[in-house]
């Protein structure tokens, strides 16, 4: 694309790469938060399973992670849609570096041995001692899905002229999600005792279009901030020239 498409009010268009040296108002909070909500709905939501119930269907049972962990793939079309694909990948790299001291300190706190007048290393064990292959896998399946999500969106920018934000946020969690769930299900789960091949597809695909439709939902405030970040940043980020590689801090 020779020529930058007309950005959206209040906003100039420009190539990725121009914004070398610009002072950004609001990238590190949004960073921040990708961090933190990755964090949290690993640590607070992955262990529990929790109870709806459904008109006709009743019970039904999901991991209560899945309420906020979209809210990663979420926050991570933000910071590529308004910052560019550098920038958002610089943001990915730091969520993998916290994830992996947090299961190196998650480790560490377990193992140590409780003091005799303790009682709570049953109930560390349970929330926090997590089975290190449902952590490795998290952890592929988080780098290979946020990377995903970013190339598409970032992408399909480009395709589009910067119109139709949400064909491509969907789009990129279509794909995204599905390549996380490809990935953690049957890397956690295949082969382990009371998973079958079926049940780990059965769960990988109903996860899958559960995310999926939380994106969905969530449409109108990815519009919402993403409007607002712009508008606030002044700029509207296009990925013509970058280099897509994910094993590079250059913004």
């Amino acid at each position: 694309m020779d020529t930058l498409p007309k950005p959206a009010h209040g906003t100039v268009a420009i190539a990725a790469n121009a914004l070398q040296g610009r002072s950004l108002r609001y990238f590190d909070f949004a960073m921040v938060g990708f961090v933190t909500i990755l964090l949290l709905s690993n640590v607070i939501g992955a262990g529990k399973v929790a109870i709806v119930h459904l008109p006709i269907i009743g019970a039904w049972p999901f991991g209560a992670g899945i309420l906020f962990f979209p809210l990663s793939y979420l926050l991570g079309d933000v910071l590529t849609e308004v910052y560019g694909y550098a920038r958002a990948r610089r943001c990915i790299w730091a969520g993998l570096g916290a994830m992996l001291f947090m299961a190196f300190m998650s480790f560490v706190v377990v193992a140590l041995p409780p003091a005799p007048t303790w009682t709570g290393q049953a109930a560390y064990e349970q929330v926090f001692g997590q089975v290190p292959r449902i952590v490795f896998a998290s952890i592929v399946a988080f780098w290979i899905g946020e990377f995903a999500n970013s190339f598409v969106l970032a992408r399909m920018k480009v395709w589009t002229g910067g119109r139709m934000l949400w064909t491509r946020t969907i789009g990129s969690t279509v794909v995204a999600e599905g390549i996380d769930s490809l990935v953690f299900y049957p890397l956690a789960f295949l082969g382990a005792v009371g998973w079958t091949s079926g049940l780990v597809v059965q769960v990988l695909l109903t996860q899958w279009a559960l995310k999926v439709a939380w994106e969905v939902l969530l449409t109108p405030v990815t519009y919402a901030v993403v409007g607002f970040l712009k508008r606030r940043e002044g700029i509207d980020v296009f990925d013509e020239r970058t280099n897509f590689s994910p094993f590079t801090l250059k913004a």
